[in-house]
């Protein structure tokens, strides 16, 4: 029998790529989509999927999205940091709702936001999670839903890991912080304290951790978490320098993000002010320690540094005269 998976969220860089990742192990994909024929279009590089419409924030739709699934990817996030407060929580009831009616798995991508500094640099699946911001406290209590859905029937699998890049998906620090998108790259620019360690997940990479973990359900617990240690930087600023050498241009200037705008204009801009809430993950070596997940599976997915971003930066339309666009991408990837 096919097994199939909704997924909310999948034009979103980890949605996309968990798709893809389990249409390669035989899996049927369904996907919420409130433009079905838009996204269709968009992610044709995806192939067979079956788009329905739908809002997330909706339960009905999602319910009725779910009908004989087996998963529910749970990759829905408020576009741009904005009203997180708002529909981050009641997008995730509609999955559990939709979970728990289908008797199926919920996978959930988690973030460090969840943890303050006193657990930094390294992050285990048992540090305890106690925010300081607002965003954090709205990861925090969606975990904890899920614990509680958990306890009440619905299987729940977390994979934590750090700043997301890939080349499906340019809403990320990568894709909006230290490049441009659609433009050959002649400067990098970094967020951070430069000394600061800092960890990086490359999508396809997680999405593979994903699909592996799923392929042994059997062997999971009904809440479990695991943090995916992805590439890591003693220095963060060896991520601006690995960039700059990807794309041919090992001289290209590294330079500083410009926080000082970023602060004059939050007044005024609600996604300007959640970056400014979130920036102390950037003053401070933040690692995910990946022991449990090596233990089970045998190793972490791991694409090497240079391959991932020069494929990142290509898809994103930043290597000179080399960009394919995503389609393009999609297509030598299915081959």
């Amino acid at each position: 029998m096919t097994r199939t998976a909704l997924i909310i969220g999948a034009t979103g860089g980890i949605g996309s790529e968990i798709a893809f990742a389990l249409k390669a192990r035989g899996w049927a994909i369904r996907a919420l989509n409130r433009d079905p024929k838009k996204a269709a279009q968009t992610f044709a590089w995806l192939g067979a999927v079956e788009w329905v419409k739908g809002d997330a924030l909706k339960t009905a739709d999602v319910v009725a999205a779910a009908d004989g699934v087996s998963l529910v990817v749970h990759a829905a996030n408020p576009p741009g940091y904005r009203n997180w407060k708002g529909t981050a929580l009641p997008m995730l009831e509609s999955s559990i709702a939709a979970a728990k009616v289908a008797g199926a798995r919920i996978l959930f991508p988690g973030t460090v936001y969840n943890f303050g500094p006193e657990t930094f640099p390294l992050l285990s699946e048992t540090s305890p999670q106690n925010p300081k911001t607002r965003k954090g406290a709205i990861r925090v209590a969606m975990e904890a839903r899920l614990r509680k859905a958990s306890e009440d029937g619905v299987p729940v699998l977390i994979v934590r890991a750090g700043d997301f890049f890939g080349v499906h998906g340019a809403n990320n620090w990568f894709g909006q912080g230290l490049v441009k998108p659609g433009k050959p790259l002649r400067s990098v620019t970094y967020p951070g304290r430069r000394k600061a360690g800092h960890a990086w997940a490359y999508l396809p990479d997680l999405a593979e951790t994903f699909a592996r973990l799923v392929d042994r359900a059997d062997d999971l617990g009904h809440f479990e978490v695991f943090h995916f240690g992805g590439h890591w930087f003693d220095k963060g600023v060896e991520m601006a320098d690995a960039t700059r050498k990807a794309a041919g241009v090992p001289k290209a200037p590294i330079r500083r993000f410009p926080w000082f705008a970023v602060y004059l204009a939050s007044p005024f801009v609600e996604t300007f002010r959640e970056m400014i809430e979130m920036r102390y993950l950037w003053k401070v070596p933040v690692k995910l320690d990946n022991r449990k997940l090596v233990a089970f599976l045998g190793e972490e997915p791991h694409t090497p540094l240079d391959q991932a971003l020069r494929a990142t930066l290509r898809g994103l339309g930043c290597l000179e005269g080399k960009s394919i666009g995503m389609g393009a991408i999609g297509a030598e990837r299915r081959a």
